[in-house]
């Protein structure tokens, strides 16, 4: 979370952070449909970015950029071939998955898949397409990023059999925390990207005598579920490599049993 590798750094870090530079940082977007953000150049996978996402470059080197992400503050590198012209998104994927197409119309070759939340800037309409410098995508898959979702327990319920991935965050594959803070962006709520870091902001924590609601978080240490209905979760977990409802007491016994008691609840 700290904007500064050892090369550079923000310039709101002078006289905090020691480095070679202190920089204003350079605003890019995320140019490709998905792309790791990684701890170290070609390094372990930390996160994902999806296209349109907004970025802050501090350095560059060797054909990598180091990147703050403006969703959640996310810091690591990305493939300078990753980064384009930053722009001002306008509407969010809001289907599982969508396509990208060079016109509009539903027999064109595809351009690629997106995933739910990706950002797009619409320029206009062709019959049932929205027109982006990227290319068409289908109006129905769209929703204006001033008009959030409102129910963050329907968006989690989108990734439904999407496989469990470390540190994802596509409906191509996502972990317990990419899931959390896919539902809860989607639904105009700040949400970091870690679930260490979720048990300790995102919303309030509830006290043990507070029932728990649907949307409200469970965490483990590592891991993190969503309150689906009163005797349910959802989550991407490892033990079953998906995102799944899960039988809430029989799923807290089961990671209880692993060693692992449940740690706080909190309410978005």
């Amino acid at each position: 979370m700290t904007p500064a590798n050892g090369r550079a750094a923000l310039a709101s870090l002078r006289g905090t952070v020691d480095a070679p530079r202190h920089v204003a940082g350079e605003p890019a977007r995320i140019a490709v449909p998905l792309t790791d953000l990684d701890r170290a150049p070609g390094g372990p996978r930390d996160r994902q970015l999806l296209l349109g996402d907004g970025v802050t470059v501090i350095d560059r080197a060797q054909g990598w950029a180091f990147v703050q992400a403006a969703k959640d503050g996310y810091c690591g590198y990305v493939p300078e071939t990753a980064l384009g012209k930053a722009q001002a998104p306008t509407h969010r994927v809001i289907a599982p998955a969508t396509h990208l197409y060079p016109q509009p119309k539903v027999q064109a070759h595809e351009l690629c898949a997106l995933s739910f939340g990706s950002l797009l800037t619409v320029t206009g309409t062709a019959e049932r397409f929205a027109e982006t410098p990227d290319g068409f995508v289908p109006l129905q898959h769209l929703r204006d990023i001033s008009d959030p979702l409102t129910d963050p327990v329907a968006v989690a319920a989108l990734f439904l059999g999407t496989p469990y991935l470390w540190g994802g965050n596509s409906r191509a594959g996502i972990d317990c925390s990419g899931l959390v803070q896919a539902a809860l962006l989607a639904c105009g709520k700040d949400c970091p990207g870690d679930s260490d870091l979720q048990a300790q902001s995102v919303g309030r924590l509830l006290q043990p005598d507070e029932g728990l609601e649907p949307g409200d978080l469970i965490f483990w240490i590592g891991h993190v579920a969503m309150v689906a209905d009163a005797g349910r979760i959802i989550h991407a977990t490892g033990h079953r490599m998906a995102v799944v409802f899960e039988d809430m007491a029989a799923g807290v016994a089961r990671i209880a049993a692993a060693g692992q008691p449940v740690l706080a609840h909190r309410r978005p």
